[in-house]
């Protein structure tokens, strides 16, 4: 059953089971808005934004239109989405930019992210980042502007590769190949 707090405003009807939308937050009509999701307070969701399942959206975030967020994604207090590079008052020949936020990343509190980029699967972003670039599936960024340190588990554990493989604490294995890191086994 989902929940609406009293003080939301939420026109959409594509929202999934489970969904809980806190106060002074506005979802728009037709955004699609996945199961479990969590919408805290502060929060604005423009209407053509797909969020996936199990998706949490802290407090004080703006989602606006060409953004998509895949399953399991945590977008930390007062992050930003951008969607124009070039924005200007009353701009008329607005380029919408989409960007994407792959399955099971973490993006930390106050982190900005310019459009048009991609957040790979299980990526994590530390508090504070300027994200200007792409960023790789299991990879750990941080900084301004944000620069690869490391790869990271889906566990949320930092990988230490020793001759591109490693296993993490919690029993996944991983190959590092070509800068890009592919999961080996699963338990």
């Amino acid at each position: 059953m989902n929940f609406y707090h009293d003080k939301a405003i939420v026109e959409s009807v594509t929202i999934g089971r489970d969904t809980r939308v806190w106060a002074f937050s506005h979802i728009m009509k037709g955004a699609v808005i996945g199961e479990e999701c969590n919408i805290g307070e502060h929060c604005f969701i423009e209407s053509e934004v797909i969020l996936g399942d199990r998706v949490t959206v802290k407090n004080g975030i703006s989602i606006w239109n060409g953004i998509e967020i895949g399953n399991d994604v945590f977008l930390g207090p007062h992050m930003v989405f951008t969607n124009d590079l070039l924005p200007r008052s009353k701009n008329h020949n607005f380029k919408l930019k989409r960007t994407y936020v792959r399955e099971g990343a973490s993006i930390g509190a106050n982190v900005t992210l310019l459009c048009g980029i991609s957040i790979g699967k299980y990526s994590m972003i530390g508090a504070g980042s300027v994200v200007t670039k792409d960023v790789a599936d299991f990879s750990l960024v941080y900084g301004n502007p944000a620069r690869h340190s490391g790869f990271i588990c889906k566990c949320g554990e930092k990988l230490n590769f020793n001759e591109n493989k490693t296993e993490c604490k919690c029993g996944i294995s991983f190959s590092l190949k070509d800068e890009n890191v592919y999961i080996k086994n699963e338990n």
